[in-house]
């Protein structure tokens, strides 16, 4: 079963599987404990009533712990794996997974609003929190499991990847890390254009905004757009 205690001594696997290195887990894991208090406290059943016996009665969860809650969730979300297969890295059942899935990331939310690093939402509002007037445009994929209906297989397959996804569309500050806006999520087959469109993003007046062709025609008011061009004659032009 995977677990923190053996983890955070291995540095290479735990930024592997959670995106994270030690000292950023350990920081983010605070502000997780302390927001996972405040949302469940000790005092009161998982629905939310008085408990009627002492907190921690009865049998240990095998997520006890704050910091393999924590772990558990950023496994899920960096490698985004079945939850049959969560159910056998974490010694739980399927049912379990995603109980604690339902449970935790409202949890993961709230501590990182709590340390100031989540994504603008809201495309009118991108103007006034975004932190530079460089910025690059771009869009996202992640996999998903395929939809059983032909109307959504039809309707998240990207013909780029060759799989079904779902999409969305980031801004982030140049030379930054750190993604300053996230769209809503849109089926795979939906162009970058199309939704950074339909998001109706505002940005600071003089923005430089650095784009590709998944964004060719896209010139919001306000900015000054730069898109990389592919050299003359494509691979091979030098060629004897």
């Amino acid at each position: 079963m995977m677990n923190y205690s053996e983890l955070r001594s291995d540095r290479r696997r735990l930024l592997a599987l959670t995106g994270l290195t030690l000292r950023e887990f350990e920081s983010l894991l605070g502000s997780f404990t302390r927001s996972y208090e405040r949302r469940y406290p000790a005092d009161r059943t998982a629905t939310g009533q008085p408990r009627q016996r002492r907190a921690g009665g009865g049998r240990t969860a095998v997520l006890h712990d704050p910091a393999q809650k924590l772990l558990f969730l950023l496994v899920y979300l960096k490698t985004y794996p079945l939850q049959v297969v969560m159910a056998e890295l974490f010694g739980l059942s399927q049912p379990q997974v995603n109980y604690w899935l339902r449970r935790l990331l409202p949890v993961l939310r709230d501590a990182l609003d709590d340390l100031g690093v989540l994504p603008e939402r809201e495309g009118p509002a991108f103007a006034g929190a975004s932190p530079s007037p460089r910025l690059i445009i771009d869009g996202t994929e992640r996999r998903r499991q395929r939809p059983k209906s032909p109307e959504k297989q039809e309707a998240h397959y990207s013909g780029r990847k060759k799989t079904h996804c779902d999409k969305n569309v980031v801004v982030v500050e140049v030379g930054s890390k750190r993604v300053d806006y996230l769209s809503g999520s849109r089926a795979g087959r939906v162009a970058d254009k199309s939704i950074a469109d339909q998001e109706g993003i505002a940005y600071p007046p003089g923005t430089v905004l650095y784009k590709d062709s998944g964004f060719q025609g896209y010139e919001p008011a306000g900015t000054r757009t730069r898109q990389a061009k592919k050299k003359a004659g494509g691979w091979g032009a030098n060629d004897g």
